[in-house]
């Protein structure tokens, strides 16, 4: 019996660079991934997804990797941190100004086990919404003691208390340097990197990781950079090859294989309160996605290591 990938092959042409081979290739890979388990960490990861620079699919990341680790049967929390809430959007979860949100957390109005809300699509991810009203948090906290630790403290509290496991905890940060992303970073253990493949996005990679260092120094030594992902990657173009063989050269172990695509169904997603692995799970960006969250999973036993080393020096 004839297979998908040959259907197609053989309608829209075998050719390397057709349409018809794109597609079969990515049919092939999804019927692959289906065989493939996830597997589980040993211990939660704490990973925030930052990027000063906007536009670089930050928080498709984010969602995409939490839809797809949920899929594969990880249990993840998601916390948005950006005053936007497209990650909130993305994963279905209410975020007007009076829903309770993470800047009630901040605050010490509301605690997560209060605020966090399901995804319709996963029944093992869950996310805390952000709002509008978080904007204005940097002010309001910036003259407290604890300032960079209201995230961290909170989310020490969630995990003390709860019952439930969580797998992975991935924290969404607004594209800045701020008082928000510090938060995070304080919060976290480790730090994912987007990077969009453009000679540009690399210019500010340097300055985030500056801050990354000035955190470890002065509030976090066991962050860990443990991950950059090349996004919007187009590979018929000479240009997004050279920015990921650039990336890849100074980072060879923190970069992943997996590069994400530039591919409309990722930016349509949000707009149907989907992440792309609910909304179009057969596409090359659902694929993708869960290509880069399997590499993730497969890395935490040496991810975690690594941590277990720098706790033990500090």
């Amino acid at each position: 019996m004839e297979s998908a990938q040959d259907t197609i092959a053989r309608i829209f042409g075998d050719s390397q660079h057709s349409l018809g081979a794109e597609m079969a290739e990515t049919s092939s890979r999804y019927e692959r991934l289906r065989s493939i388990p996830v597997p589980k960490p040993s211990a939660t990861r704490y990973i925030a997804v930052a990027n000063q620079k906007g536009g670089v699919g930050k928080t498709s990341t984010t969602v995409n990797l939490a839809a797809a680790l949920a899929q594969g049967g990880a249990h993840v929390l998601v916390i948005d941190m950006d005053p936007q809430g497209n990650a909130s959007t993305a994963l279905g979860a209410p975020h007007d100004s009076g829903q309770s949100s993470v800047y009630d957390v901040l605050e010490g109005r509301s605690t997560i086990q209060d605020t966090k809300v399901p995804c319709p699509d996963f029944e093992t991810l869950q996310i805390v919404p952000s709002s509008i009203n978080l904007s204005g948090a940097e002010l309001e906290v910036a003259d407290l003691a604890n300032r960079t630790e209201l995230l961290h403290n909170a989310v020490e509290a969630f995990m003390r208390d709860t019952n439930e496991q969580f797998d992975y905890v991935l924290v969404d940060c607004p594209p800045s340097l701020g008082l928000l992303v510090i938060n995070a970073m304080c919060a976290v253990t480790e730090v994912l990197v987007p990077i969009q493949a453009e000679y540009y996005a690399l210019e500010g990679l340097g300055q985030l990781i500056n801050t990354i260092e000035l955190v470890q120094e002065h509030y976090n030594p066991i962050l860990l950079v443990s991950t950059m992902v090349v996004t919007m990657f187009d590979r018929r173009t000479l240009l997004s090859r050279e920015v990921y063989d650039e990336v890849k050269k100074h980072y060879p172990n923190i970069v992943l294989d997996t590069t994400i695509p530039r591919t409309v169904k990722i930016s349509e997603a949000p707009s149907f309160g989907k992440s792309v692995i609910a909304y179009d799970p057969r596409g090359i960006g659902a694929v993708a996605y869960v290509e880069a969250a399997l590499e993730i999973a497969g890395r935490s036993p040496s991810v975690l290591a690594a941590i277990a080393q720098k706790r033990r020096k500090h």
